[in-house]
């Protein structure tokens, strides 16, 4: 769609800089989208691989835990796990990647000892438990991995939304009304070029 604007030689040149700032906006734009998707897909297929494993994890854990309800009664089990037996600390702090943040987690995990006595309680309990602390640092990690893709694939969206405004609108439509106002300009040109040839023809005969 052509642009409205004043078919004058000013314009024309206002319009010849903005489209090689297009292009060039277009290609940074491209090129950032191609490694943002390159990044983004690297990264995948190591969150795909770490949710499969802590998904199996988890059922084993979860396994652990209902066999050691089903041998201990729910009152000693839900009284062995009253007190936490693990301090955890986390430290977010952000790295950057093509303007971006990405969140990052340190987890910093004291040694894990036992609030509850061992007569009453199976040894599923423990091993649920110890399941459940080995896969924390895991979980965290799988997290800050799964939110880091959520960012990627938001500015992938929107850099895509931008590279195809500029490719599919605002350079085309520059084009256009570029070509509009050369053309206005030749049919000026050649109008003068007429009255300048008549003008010389009139004087030529007086």
């Amino acid at each position: 769609m052509r642009l409205n604007v004043n078919p004058n030689r000013m314009e024309l040149l206002k319009l010849k800089k903005r489209i090689v700032l297009a292009h060039r906006g277009h290609k940074l734009l491209k090129d950032k989208q191609d490694e943002l998707m390159r990044y983004f897909l690297s990264r995948l297929t190591e969150v795909k691989k770490m949710r499969k494993e802590v998904e199996n994890d988890l059922i084993k854990a979860h396994q652990n835990m209902l066999m050691a309800r089903a041998i201990s009664s729910p009152q000693i089990v839900e009284e062995a796990l009253l007190y936490p037996s693990t301090k955890i600390e986390i430290e977010s702090f952000f790295t950057p990647l093509m303007n971006l943040r990405l969140v990052n987690y340190r987890v910093k995990i004291e040694e894990q000892k036992l609030t509850y006595g061992l007569v009453n309680t199976s040894s599923k309990l423990d091993y649920a438990l110890d399941f459940y602390a080995q896969l924390l640092p895991k979980m965290i990690k799988l997290a800050e991995l799964e939110k880091n893709l959520e960012i990627i694939a938001k500015e992938i969206t929107l850099t895509r939304r931008r590279v195809n405004a500029l490719e599919y609108i605002l350079i085309p439509d520059l084009k256009e009304t570029i070509r509009y106002i050369t053309m206005k300009l030749m049919e000026l040109e050649r109008g003068n070029l007429v009255r300048l040839m008549k003008v010389k023809e009139i004087v030529r005969k007086h």
